[in-house]
C-alpha cells in the first residue's frame, strides 16, 4: 500500500526534466491532471506529449476534467478576483460530477502514490489545493506540495 500521502505540483517555470525528476524522487506513480483543459503553451505540457514523457518513466497519467476549475473561475483567478474564484470553484466541486470524481481520485490515492496537477506554482494560488483537502478529507492522507525546478537535480518538498 502506498504511504499516506497526497502530492500536488504546478508545472509553471518548470522545464519537463526538472518536472519528472521531482515525480520520480517523491516516487510517484499517477499524475492526475486537474485542468480542465489539459493544453499548455509549453507544448512538453500538453496532455499527449505529458502523457507520453510520464509513461517513458514509469508514471501513469489520468486527465479528470471534472476537477479542473471552469472558465470563469479561471477568469476570476487570472482578474485576481480571489473570493470570487474561491466561491465559483468551490460551487464547481460541489457538483455531482466533482464530487464523483473525488471519491474516484481518493480510490486511486489510497492505493497508489498520487500526485494532483495543475500550472500555478504556488499551490495557494490553485484550485488542486482544494482538489487535494477534499481528497485527504476521504483518504486521510497528508498533502504534500512538490515543487519542480529547471534543474531536475533541484527539485524538492515545501
Amino acid at each position: 500500500m502506498a504511504e499516506a500521502v497526497l502530492y500536488t505540483i504546478g508545472y509553471q517555470g518548470a522545464d519537463i526534466d526538472g518536472f519528472i525528476g521531482t515525480l520520480l524522487r517523491a516516487r510517484v506513480q499517477w499524475l492526475v491532471d486537474v485542468r480542465e483543459a489539459p493544453v499548455s503553451r509549453k507544448a512538453d505540457f500538453a496532455k499527449s506529449r505529458l502523457a507520453a514523457h510520464l509513461e517513458s518513466a514509469g508514471i501513469g497519467y489520468r486527465h479528470v476534467r471534472a476537477l479542473g476549475n471552469p472558465k470563469q473561475g479561471r477568469e476570476a483567478a487570472r482578474a485576481g478576483e480571489l473570493e470570487t474564484y474561491r466561491r465559483i470553484f468551490l460551487g464547481h466541486m460541489d457538483g455531482e460530477p466533482a464530487r464523483e470524481a473525488v471519491r474516484h481520485v481518493a480510490q486511486l490515492a489510497a492505493s497508489e502514490r498520487a500526485c494532483l496537477l495543475c500550472l500555478e506554482r504556488d499551490p495557494r494560488q490553485c484550485h488542486r489545493s482544494i482538489v487535494g483537502d477534499r481528497i485527504a478529507a476521504i483518504t486521510g492522507q497528508r498533502i504534500e506540495h512538490l515543487f519542480a525546478e529547471t534543474n531536475p537535480a533541484q527539485g524538492k518538498l515545501l
